[in-house]
């Protein structure tokens, strides 16, 4: 039990700490500049797609009040009588301010994207036509699947079973979950198909759950703030609307920034969590296996490493490999592997260790046990190199500082 819970903390610890390193409030801050300039447009492309279709009309209206009604706490509607009055202007424009407007929510979304690929270690965004393809499915399909679901989820609200004087008991209270619902899909979408690598599903539909339950208790508490607490009105008068709009959106992109890494974090091997083991250690794993592999004349993948019992994180091996790359030792082949671009046996290795940004491990760093062929001798040689420092500067502070050493 006490072990379990020390797992516990110490995945929750890790994963505030690369939150923090992964500069998550300042991602969450560029995010919200850029909705604050994107939310318009996206707006207008929206109520562009829906319009399009005749059985549809109507329909953006009902879904903009809604997502302020159920998605922006108290001063959701405020907002949305600017945003409406904004987007009605939007829509006299032509079809070149049209196309500004679409090259900006085509920004966010790849704004989005950059700040998730950070997140997951991706070394290679979506280029080209792939790119281009998934903005585009998201700006075109994207409102008119919303217009479908909310036509039918309207249809389904609007039967006797479940609003009229026979509905089934419960009805209604499964009906106000419909906000959760809706978060919890968005946010399980948004982490499975953003990131421009695999993420398994099991721990995309966790961590949208995780973000869903945390945006509603942040709407809660906001909304309660807002209510106790309207000192604000005294400062910014009829602008206060504004700052708490902006407020909102800063919280909601640092939920969404929490839950990413929650789901990167589930995707990492425990015992990996538990016990990492030094990168020094495992750039010298990866050069082995890369001669192993070039002793047989194949590439080494990151799945070679899993078969081979290194179930070390994806982002680890991809920093281990952009150092190999750097430093000319390592090059990538076809198919997404990578093979030696230099020949081992004209390389010391205290070059490896003098040009490595990962320093060798002190004796208590080291694990117990590690089966490599060259442990047993880097182990026996720090052993060494730890004597002969003890002797070197074995003498007292004091001594040493005044040149009595």
């Amino acid at each position: 039990m006490q072990v379990r819970l020390k797992d516990w903390l110490g995945f929750w610890l890790s994963l505030y700490k690369r939150f923090m390193a992964n500069r998550g409030a300042g991602n969450a801050a560029a995010l919200t500049y850029t909705t604050l300039f994107a939310v318009v447009p996206m707006m207008t492309v929206t109520f562009a797609m829906l319009s399009a279709v005749p059985a549809f009309q109507g329909v953006g209206e009902e879904i903009q009040g809604f997502i302020f009604h159920n998605f922006v706490p108290s001063t959701g509607e405020t907002v949305q009588e600017y945003l409406r009055e904004f987007t009605t202007q939007a829509r006299q424009l032509t079809w070149f301010g049209v196309g500004l407007l679409a090259v900006t929510a085509f920004l966010m979304l790849v704004t989005i994207e950059k700040t998730f690929n950070v997140i997951w270690r991706v070394r290679q965004p979506r280029r080209g036509m792939s790119s281009f393809l998934l903005y585009w499915a998201i700006l075109s399909l994207g409102p008119l699947l919303l217009g479908a679901g909310f036509a039918v989820s309207t249809y389904i609200a609007s039967l006797s079973l479940i609003s009229g004087p026979d509905a089934v008991v419960g009805a209604k209270t499964l009906l106000g979950f419909t906000p959760l619902l809706s978060s919890f899909a968005a946010f399980t979408l948004l982490y499975a198909a953003v990131p421009n690598t695999r993420v398994p599903l099991r721990h995309a539909l966790l961590g949208g759950l995780f973000s869903a339950v945390l945006f509603e208790i942040a709407k809660a508490l906001f909304g309660l703030y807002v209510r106790l607490f309207p000192g604000y009105h005294l400062i910014y008068g009829a602008f206060a609307t504004v700052p708490l709009f902006l407020v909102w959106i800063y919280l909601s992109w640092l939920i969404v920034l929490l839950g990413a890494e929650l789901v990167y974090g589930l995707s990492q091997p425990r015992h990996w969590r538990r016990d990492p083991v030094p990168k020094g250690l495992i750039l010298l794993v990866v050069l082995r296996l890369l001669l192993k592999r070039q002793q047989k004349g194949e590439a080494l993948h990151y799945g070679d490493m899993q078969r081979a019992g290194w179930r070390l994180p994806e982002d680890e091996w991809g920093q281990v490999l952009d150092f190999l790359e750097r430093e000319h030792l390592a090059c990538k082949a076809g198919g997404g592997g990578w093979v030696l671009c230099r020949d081992l046996h004209t390389f010391p290795v205290h070059q490896l260790l003098e040009c490595s940004p990962w320093p060798l491990p002190s004796l208590s760093q080291l694990p117990a046990q590690l089966d490599e062929p060259w442990y047993p001798a880097l182990r026996e040689g720090l052993q060494r190199l730890q004597a002969e420092r003890e002797a070197q500067f074995g003498t007292s502070l004091a001594d040493w500082l005044t040149g009595k050493g």
